[in-house]
């Protein structure tokens, strides 16, 4: 449990990260686009605003992920992960199909203006500077297990793929293709609705306790050739934050003692944790009758 409550400190750093360049970016963004006539610009500063809010969600999630388990909540308070995952999932959603109206609403009007060469620059420059704050915390949410930070993550990769769609709108208005804008940023916003609808697709299979099936089939297979297992006949999987929980039910020789059939368990522990990193199995032994069969 201990490694877990390190590993989401330190999943605190690329959520800190993710609020500095989100704040940054938002008030160079919408100055510049003020003195640079830019409306794709000033969309995305108000964009990273709002990433600001969700970049928050995430802290907060990790940082009550981290707090002991009580009387209350005996696995610990690890899901509030997830539940900061589908918040952030929402607040995308939200800002693509933003996008997308408002994209869509200005290529039906017809209504374009040419900005200032400045604000491609830095809509360039924001773009790099988000895909490095992705890398960063993709890795480090791979790193640590953490969902919540790697929903930031796709956040930030989103953000970035903003940021270049509206260079490539502003590039395209000082060739006379005043159209491009609109119909990059259309884009753009279906690419974020893609990416929250992905996240809240593996929110909510977390928090409903989905497991992948075919991951329990493969260890089921591998325990039934342990020593002294007779058959496994139950296996259920659920992930608790960025823990694995599983409940096994095995047959074994009812001739066996007590400390005997505690060895097999242990055996299947230690092999659970070497294979798939998981360090919490509750394993139930019932007596194999061989008339059963």
């Amino acid at each position: 449990m201990n490694n877990h409550n390190e590993n989401l400190k330190s999943g605190e750093k690329g959520a800190w990260l993710s609020i500095i360049a989100y704040i940054f970016l938002a008030i160079l963004k919408l100055y510049i686009a003020s003195i640079g006539n830019s409306e794709g610009l000033r969309a995305d500063g108000l964009n990273n605003f709002t990433d600001i809010i969700a970049s928050i969600a995430v802290l907060v999630g990790l940082k009550i992920a981290v707090k002991p388990a009580d009387s209350v909540h005996r696995y610990g308070h690890y899901r509030a992960e997830s539940i900061a995952s589908l918040f952030a999932a929402f607040i995308m959603m939200f800002i693509g199909l933003q996008v997308i109206f408002t994209a869509g609403q200005s290529l039906y009007t017809s209504e374009y203006e040419q900005p200032d060469m400045l604000t491609a620059w830095v809509a360039l420059f924001a773009a790099f500077v988000m895909l490095g704050v992705f890398s960063y915390n993709l890795k480090l949410s791979k790193k640590i297990g953490s969902s919540a930070l790697y929903a930031a993550a796709m956040d930030n990769r989103s953000d970035a793929f903003v940021s270049i769609g509206v260079f490539i709108g502003i590039i395209g208005a000082q060739f006379g293709l005043f159209w491009l804008d609109p119909v990059v940023a259309i884009l753009v916003g279906l690419i974020i609705c893609k990416t929250a609808w992905d996240i809240f697709k593996d929110s909510t299979v977390t928090l409903t306790d989905g497991f992948d099936y075919k991951k329990l089939d493969e260890m089921k297979e591998a325990i039934r050739t342990f020593k002294n297992v007779r058959d496994v006949v139950d296996i259920k999987g659920r992930i608790h934050g960025n823990q694995e929980l599983l409940d096994i039910t095995i047959l074994v020789d009812a001739r066996l003692n007590v400390a005997d059939s505690h060895a097999i368990t242990e055996h299947i522990e230690d092999y659970l944790y070497k294979e798939y990193g998981i360090n919490h199995a509750l394993i139930h032994i019932e007596p194999y009758e061989a008339d059963k069969e």
